[in-house]
């Protein structure tokens, strides 16, 4: 089953070039970072390296290129429908006087800590959050050379660093930016992010509940920015919405731009298990 996992991993980056596709038509500055993101062999190699951890090794969901693609899109969608509300980003807010900063640049904050918010899961599971931080570090300095000037990237650098931290549990985000991801982590619930251990045989809460999700719609909220939509086929998906996903919105700074919407669609709820040996 190991080597099925990795396969699936490499033939789910291969199929998708580049390996990060995002909507960039109108993002001139984060389309040059994604082109160096997806030309970048060490960062993809650590995706690998994260996902052998936490799926062969530890039995968990995807921590590997889909997540991060998913998390990615995810978030910048986040980003656009506040922008689109007029919320203020909060590197513009602070820091726009000493270096011109504007939503684009918060964009680049955003999916770069998507992109880099696990690479501590190479080395272990726990602490993974701490140890993203220096993991990142390098490869940070390495995407922003030369596309800011040093005072300026050492100020988006640090903003990411923060927003990788911040995603961990009990993490308060200072930023909207950090706030972002950390709900936009949380959204990757669907069936598709447990579809490896889960269809492997483990079969615990976590893959379970996942298992119910079947799809999660972010679109503009009727009372706030923001309205998540999460269908679900089991009542089960409901610990994914407490006890994840609440928790990852509770305290993130964003959460009074955020409704939420859970529902089970059909007549009767899916079987997702016929019996569970304890």
């Amino acid at each position: 089953m190991p080597d099925k996992i990795i396969e699936f991993a490499q033939a789910a980056a291969a199929s998708a070039q580049p390996r990060i596709r995002l909507p960039l038509k109108h993002s001139p500055m984060l389309q040059q970072v994604i082109d160096r993101v997806n030309a970048d062999e060490e960062l993809y190699a650590l995706w690998l390296a994260q996902n052998v951890n936490a799926v062969d090794r530890l039995g968990m969901s995807d921590h590997g290129p889909v997540h991060m693609n998913i998390v990615a899109n995810t978030s910048l969608r986040l980003a656009r429908l506040l922008h689109e509300r007029d919320v203020e980003f909060s590197l513009v807010k602070n820091y726009n006087a000493m270096h011109g900063f504007t939503f684009n640049d918060s964009e680049v904050v955003v999916v770069l800590t998507a992109l880099l918010h696990d690479v501590g899961m190479s080395i272990h599971r726990i602490d993974h959050e701490q140890y993203s931080l220096f993991v990142a570090q390098p490869i940070l300095q390495r995407l922003l050379q030369d596309l800011y000037p040093v005072g300026a990237a050492t100020i988006l650098r640090s903003e990411i660093l923060h927003a990788i931290i911040s995603h961990r549990a009990g993490g308060r985000p200072f930023t909207v930016e950090a706030g972002i991801v950390r709900v936009g982590d949380a959204l990757d619930m669907s069936q598709g992010r447990s579809r490896i251990p889960f269809q492997a045989g483990n079969v615990n809460i976590h893959s379970v509940s996942a298992a119910a999700v079947d799809k999660v719609e972010i679109s503009h909220g009727e009372e706030r920015p923001i309205r998540i939509r999460i269908v679900m086929n089991n009542s089960a998906g409901i610990f994914q919405v407490d006890e994840l996903m609440k928790d990852k919105l509770r305290g993130s700074g964003i959460e009074h731009y955020v409704e939420v919407e859970a529902m089970v669609t059909g007549e009767t709820e899916k079987k997702l298990v016929t019996v569970v040996k304890i």
